[in-house]
């Protein structure tokens, strides 16, 4: 199904199909003006975007035509070239810069990209402002300048070394580099080809780099599921490694192999993360609705707390700055520091993850096994956003008597299990998530909420 997904994650389209040069023109032109109209520039004079891309083929193009309208709107435009997202929300805050924008489209496969946007605090836009943009892009909404007014754009190639160096400032290296782990890394031919791989090696790792070239031609499907990443379980194995990791496109999610080959899934990214951070910081920690239970046992074991939000990285941050958060996420895979990061990254949970084996002495399946375990089931089907959203409706309904949380679609919470239904914001589909501590129970939670959904969408 071809579609166009304008919402808070920014803009994603197939290329060829709904993202065109002109569509991405509008988008750049409509957010260049929402920028103009907000707060002064930061440095007094004019607006500058620090601008990034991920590997894809089509990112070029994409990065040219969104420059091509920021620059006709008075805006500095700063060229990374290809980094990966963290780097980029980096790096507004380094250089000064009022947004930022990238040129991703996640973990879509290579006929999808898109437009991320960041305010000045380097975060994802909150709705409101989401919403904003969407209406001026809808109206064709640009404020272009005259010559006199035009700045030129620039390039900086210090987003890798800089994004490095942050993340080893909050890590024992030393202790780290000691142990000599052996890791299989799976960087999907994405833009955390250069950045993970220069990390792995200060910190005294062992690296075996799988899919290490930076041009965008995924040799799997990228999202790092357990499906998959069966080369990197072998290499695992083969290998006799300490750890497998995998990254998406982009580089803020992260999911790990244990040293048997197993997957062990994106969700214990952060569960592991914050385990390390709990220990040596207790305090409130952020995850979105979809996030496993694990997180609140590890947090309860500290004697903190979870803060539960919306879907979106933007949602997880907003809360994290609000509560003072020490760690947060989303079960995706999405690792976030604000002390590093203010977003996700999969640098970041690597790092922490190598500590906490460090510091432990324990393996990966160790490490796991001290957690509470749950099983988690992911579903997800086409389905326009109009069509989801009746669907939700009905699901609120049939379960109105049941502990619900409904602010994004609908989460239902038993004493054993969890599900949560919702219209995804970033493709047209849906996606139902059940917990439960065994895989029957998760998969007889999602067939019951299914059949609900299924009937609604026939009616």
């Amino acid at each position: 199904m071809e579609a166009l997904m304008i919402g808070v994650s920014g803009m994603r389209g197939t290329i060829g199909g709904t993202l065109t040069p002109a569509v991405v023109m509008r988008m750049a032109g409509a957010f260049g003006a929402w920028l103009k109209r907000g707060a002064p520039a930061v440095n007094g004079a004019h607006y500058r975007v620090v601008f990034g891309r991920d590997s894809r083929p089509s990112g070029s193009w994409v990065r040219d035509a969104a420059v091509a309208a920021l620059t006709a709107s008075g805006i500095e435009v700063i060229d990374l070239d290809v980094v990966t997202t963290p780097g980029v929300a980096m790096m507004v805050k380094h250089l000064g810069a009022d947004a930022g924008m990238i040129a991703t489209a996640s973990h879509n496969p290579i006929e999808w990209n898109g437009l991320k946007l960041l305010n000045s605090q380097s975060v994802a836009l909150p709705p409101e402002a989401a919403e904003q943009i969407k209406a001026g892009y809808e109206a064709g909404d640009a404020e272009y300048v005259r010559v006199e007014k035009l700045v030129p754009a620039k390039r900086n190639s210090e987003t890798h070394a800089l994004h490095i160096k942050r993340v080893l400032d909050y890590v024992d290296t030393l202790g780290i580099s000691t142990k000599r782990f052996k890791v299989v890394l799976d960087s999907v031919n994405g833009a955390g080809c250069v950045a993970t791989a220069t990390l792995l090696n200060k910190l005294g790792c062992q690296v075996i780099h799988l899919n290490a070239t930076p041009d965008g031609q995924f040799p799997h499907e990228p999202e790092p599921t357990e499906k998959n990443l069966t080369g990197l379980a072998d290499e695992v194995r083969r290998q006799r490694a300490a750890v497998g990791f995998a990254q998406d496109p982009d580089a803020d999610r992260l999911a790990v192999v244990d040293e048997n080959g197993k997957y062990i899934g994106e969700e214990y990214s952060l569960a592991l993360a914050a385990e390390l951070i709990l220990s040596k910081r207790p305090g409130p920690v952020v995850a979105n609705l979809s996030t496993s239970r694990m997180i609140d046992d590890i947090a309860a074991k500290y004697g903190g707390r979870v803060i539960r939000t919306c879907v979106g990285e933007a949602n997880v941050v907003q809360a994290m700055i609000r509560e003072n958060s020490v760690i947060g996420g989303e079960g995706n895979g999405g690792v976030i520091d604000p002390r590093i990061v203010p977003g996700r990254d999969s640098l970041v949970g690597m790092a922490y993850v190598l500590q906490l084996m460090a510091g432990t002495g324990r393996t990966i399946s160790q490490l796991v096994a001290g957690i509470p375990r749950y099983e988690i089931v992911k579903t997800k089907f086409e389905c326009r956003r109009e069509d989801a959203n009746r669907a939700v409706e009905a699901v609120k309904r049939e379960f109105a008597s049941e502990r619900v949380d409904t602010q994004d679609g609908i989460r239902i919470d038993w004493e054993r299990a969890w599900v949560h239904a919702r219209p995804s914001n970033t493709e047209p589909i849906m996606r139902i998530i059940a917990e439960a501590p065994d895989r029957a129970e998760a998969e007889e939670k999602i067939a019951m909420v299914r059949g609900v959904v299924d009937r609604a969408l026939k009616g």
